[in-house]
């Protein structure tokens, strides 16, 4: 990470307590996920980010996913919003006329997505694994 990343995220942390700069980290590595999964080299919506954010959890921290969120402070996708909305304040993001920190309220339950949904899926697949 480059210096003056660095530091801009040291601030925004020391501003904003409520997110551990962690959260922060991966939102930006999220963003890049998100425009290479839509082809978008620039833009996505909140709706995206939030798309390729939870894809990325899951993947990256699976049945872990809650905890490493609580841990971040992050307890809903309006957090990812502020997030977001922190990173555009320092100029470390950008944004439409038309992005909203509304586009990231009530993206998704964390914890119908993350533990009851997560381990359905699980479910699943083991028990495809089985009947081979």
């Amino acid at each position: 990470m480059n210096q003056e990343l660095d530091n801009v995220l040291e601030r925004i942390c020391n501003q904003d307590l409520r997110y551990k700069r962690d959260a922060y980290e991966f939102v930006l590595e999220s963003l890049s996920f998100t425009q290479k999964k839509f082809n978008r080299p620039k833009h996505v919506t909140g709706k995206e980010l939030l798309d390729g954010i939870k894809e990325l959890l899951l993947s990256q921290y699976g049945p872990m996913t809650l905890s490493v969120l609580d841990y971040w402070g992050v307890r809903n996708t309006e957090g990812f919003g502020h997030v977001v909305f922190n990173l555009v304040s320092n100029r470390i993001l950008s944004r439409t006329e038309e992005d909203t920190l509304g586009d990231f309220k009530n993206g998704y339950d964390f914890k119908e997505t993350f533990n009851v949904s997560y381990r359905r899926q699980l479910e699943k697949k083991i028990s495809r694994m089985r009947s081979f």
